[in-house]
């Protein structure tokens, strides 16, 4: 995470109003092209294309191959049961057969499905509208089978010990109305899972290491047995065995492209073939893209004792996004009468602070700034703060902020829509300079900036369960306004935010699908 910096700190101005104002959304596809060299960057063509709306989307079926559907193991949640949190189990030499499958359970199956929601189902991670267009699929060396959460399936040929996992995101699964933005949902929820599943292969003592996107993408998507490769984002690879060489050769195979019907799409998939790269710089700053690297720990090393959650099955379970009464939409946050103890946000900084498992985007991260709108929270001033090293630097007293962040909030408060930002405890902000972003790493900067964000994000989803609070990762803020707000500079673009605060009890049922 770059260092503190005064909210007064300006670069270059930037106009970028965007095609439909400061909405956020709206602005990416700008601030993509600013950071590639464009001082004033013109709306895509497709801005304005007409789309269906949101609600009316019906996500494709799963890329189920052909082959038998493998039943997980159950027992999950009683050995999660039986792990103290925070406590990490050491490695006492080779895990046990079954443990992949725990730690793929832990990671993707669903936790528990809540009638009143609107969108179900949840599982461990948070994900937009509970679409999960990020799949796994599991492979032996010579077959790959498809991971089926919510059957708790490995379906396609193959029996043999499982060596590898990929991880690929299917765009078509969001709405076409989010247009360039499935592009970055997708990478962001692919840094959530990577930290989901970095917990379940460090709680279930099964080593791996992880490789980044190789040029070679395509080709492994064609592997994994997908039909259309322009669907998919180029794959995340886990390796359980030493892996062989450096990476993937690449075999440079010519995709056939998107559909004439869905125009921003071929957009999102042009920056995501951008993804492999090196970081520019040598010396300490110079690091292969494609080279593995071991997944090291998705926990912070030292952190008090939880009694909301005393296990790691309870932390997973009470991990949620705020929920509403009466299928309602939207979150609501009760109103501290009480700061609640500093434990709330140190326990936060610490799991913000645990950098991504790979050299790149641990590297990538450095270049994110967090901002954090804070109250309610004893010992720390209501205000904005900057976060850095694990510490949160006050840079305004400011107890206006969080009603100022919640006036600029894409969906306020209406007779079908809960906003609680105003009494949030919590509201954080990832930001980069995508100028000082591309010129380190090339266009996959902005990628792995993305990915690099949700890792952090799902971390700080993990701190908030801890705590008995709820945390939603968003992007429904107006950016400029509140840039103003936390004081970013004008060349500064908000990558992610997320909103931690106390739930309001609902009292609708909650119903227990864990195995």
């Amino acid at each position: 995470m770059t260092a503190p910096a005064e909210p007064w700190t300006r670069r270059a101005p930037v106009d970028l109003p965007g095609p439909e104002g400061d909405n956020s959304i709206a602005r990416e596809p700008l601030w993509y092209a600013y950071g590639t060299g464009d001082d004033a960057p013109e709306p895509p063509p497709w801005t304005w294309a007409a789309t269906p709306p949101p609600d009316s989307h019906v996500p494709p079926p799963p890329p189920r191959p052909a082959g038998p559907a493998t039943l997980l193991p159950p027992g999950t949640t009683d050995r999660l049961s039986a792990l103290p949190y925070p406590h990490v189990p050491a490695p006492d030499g080779p895990a046990s057969p079954d443990a992949l499958a725990h730690a793929l359970t832990t990671t993707f199956a669903p936790l528990r499905r809540e009638p009143e929601n609107p969108y179900n189902e949840h599982r461990p991670y948070a994900s937009p509208r509970c679409l999960f267009p990020v799949h796994a699929f599991v492979g032996d060396g010579r077959d790959w089978r498809l991971l089926e959460p919510t059957r708790h399936t490995l379906t396609g040929p193959g029996t043999g010990t499982p060596t590898r996992i990929a991880l690929t995101g299917r765009y078509t699964a969001i709405p076409l109305a989010y247009q360039w933005f499935r592009g970055s949902l997708v990478a962001i929820e692919t840094g959530m899972v990577l930290r989901a599943l970095s917990l379940g292969l460090e709680l279930f003592g099964v080593p791996a290491t992880l490789t980044p996107p190789t040029a070679d993408g395509p080709e492994l998507l064609r592997e994994l047995g997908v039909e259309h490769t322009w669907e998919w984002s180029l794959p995340w690879l886990i390796e359980l065995e030493k892996p062989q060489g450096t990476g993937h050769a690449a075999a440079g195979i010519e995709e056939t492209p998107a559909p004439e019907g869905d125009p921003s799409l071929s957009d999102v998939v042009r920056v995501n073939r951008a993804q492999p790269y090196g970081l520019r710089g040598a010396g300490n700053c110079a690091t292969s893209h494609n080279t593995p690297a071991p997944i090291t720990t998705a926990v912070p090393p030292t952190l008090p004792p939880s009694q909301r959650t005393p296990t790691w099955s309870d932390l997973l379970w009470q991990r949620h996004s705020g929920r509403m009464p009466r299928g309602l939409h939207g979150m609501d946050s009760a109103k501290c009468l009480t700061p609640l103890p500093t434990r709330t946000l140190t326990t936060a900084l610490a799991w913000l602070g645990v950098p991504p498992p790979h050299p790149a985007l641990a590297a990538a991260f450095d270049e994110v700034t967090v901002t954090a709108v804070v109250q309610h929270i004893d010992g720390h001033t209501p205000g904005v703060h900057r976060i850095h090293d694990g510490t949160a630097h006050l840079l305004r007293r400011d107890p206006t902020a969080p009603a100022g962040l919640e006036a600029n909030y894409g969906y306020g408060l209406t007779p079908v829509n809960g906003c609680g930002i105003a009494n949030a405890l919590l509201t954080v902000f990832f930001s980069v300079r995508p100028r000082e972003l591309f010129a380190r790493f090339g266009p996959a900067g902005w990628s792995a900036a993305q990915h690099a964000c949700g890792w952090a994000v799902h971390g700080l989803c993990l701190a908030a369960a801890a705590e008995g609070l709820f945390a939603r990762p968003v992007r429904a803020f107006k950016e400029i306004q509140t840039k103003e707000v936390i004081g970013l500079g004008e060349d500064e673009t908000i990558v992610l935010s997320a909103v931690v605060g106390v739930p309001r009890e609902t009292g609708g049922a909650v119903l227990d699908l864990r195995t």
